[in-house]
């Protein structure tokens, strides 16, 4: 088996496919749709794929890997997570997981684990459920949402531990978190953020610090949830606009419309400017983003090539509508 390619050796490409939506979530997709969207991240050019345990309880992982093993192991990247270990969950007999957004059977439940020997089985069950022999890229999983401490003293030493036995080629951190990232950055055992809504063009709270101390430590981005969980995904942002899974603040539709008159302005499509916003930092080595239907994913790529004019982002800029 080859030595798996280091952080800055991975080639993530532009577009990364966040494989959420292939855990059933908020909906129930068939295998064969679920397919049909990864055919067209392939055709579309898309090679990083994201993955996790938590993604409809295995789910995710299941299909995903269904799909790349029949694709050369040379030609893409995919990740997963560790932090949350699947076991069998009696009580949710004839139920279903929909309190954390998926509709899949709750026949397993989610039991957090940041020891070594947890992170070291977490990657080997998710192995056995994608069918490979490796994955490029293993994240610590939302670790402020079990215990935030152990997850930084316990499971990142074992994540570098992992790396440097050459199980793994690169290891970070996916959080929503601003205080997880900030810490996760400092540590000196990691080697990429996935930061999930925290840079996108509607806020930026990774200003300053985040940025400051990914410079510092030599950590690379990975940008999920760029589309702010909707908001950011249309044209004409409403107050029905979905936002961080709920309705929108006040403060942050107004500047979202904002920004969506100053597009309209140059002939801009929002959505097109969410995507590229942050593929702009020189830190991001990918915008990873989630689709559950074919045209969405072939319609991302497009706009992530789209052109957008220096001078739009200027006056976004001189407007004080972003942070850089």
């Amino acid at each position: 088996m080859p030595e798996p390619a280091s952080a800055a050796e991975l080639p993530f490409g532009a577009v990364g496919y966040g494989a959420a939506n292939l855990g059933n979530m908020y909906r129930e997709l068939s295998d064969e749709s679920a397919r049909a969207i990864l055919d067209a991240a392939w055709e579309s050019g898309i090679r990083y794929y994201d993955t996790a345990p938590h993604y409809g309880l295995g789910l995710s992982e299941r299909r995903l890997g269904e799909f790349l093993r029949t694709k050369p192991r040379d030609q893409y990247v995919v990740s997963t997570k560790v932090g949350r270990l699947l076991r069998p969950n009696p009580e949710g007999a004839g139920s279903f997981d929909t309190e954390n957004s998926f509709l899949v059977p709750a026949d397993l439940k989610r039991v957090w684990d940041f020891t070594p020997d947890g992170v070291r089985q977490s990657l080997d069950e998710s192995l056995e459920r994608l069918g490979l022999d490796r994955v490029d890229v293993l994240f610590l999983h939302d670790p402020e949402r079990g215990d935030l401490q152990r997850g930084l003293d316990e499971s990142l030493p074992a994540l570098a531990s992992l790396r440097e036995q050459g199980v793994v080629g690169a290891v970070g951190v996916g959080s929503m978190s601003t205080e997880a990232l900030l810490a996760s950055a400092r540590s000196g055992f990691i080697d990429l953020l996935m930061v999930a809504g925290r840079y996108t063009l509607a806020e930026q709270p990774v200003f300053p610090e985040v940025l400051e101390a990914c410079d510092i430590n030599g950590v690379g981005i990975v940008n999920a949830s760029v589309f702010n969980s909707g908001l950011l995904a249309t044209n004409d942002p409403g107050s029905d606009s979905r936002y961080e899974y709920g309705g929108v603040p006040a403060e942050t539709l107004a500047r979202v419309q904002a920004i969506g008159t100053v597009a309209r302005e140059f002939g801009v499509e929002l959505p097109a400017a969410a995507l590229q916003y942050t593929a702009r930092d020189p830190r991001v080595r990918s915008v990873v983003v989630g689709s559950s239907k074919p045209d969405q994913v072939r319609q991302n790529v497009e706009r992530m090539h789209a052109t957008i004019p220096d001078v739009f982002w200027a006056r976004l800029h001189a407007l004080g509508l972003v942070g850089a």
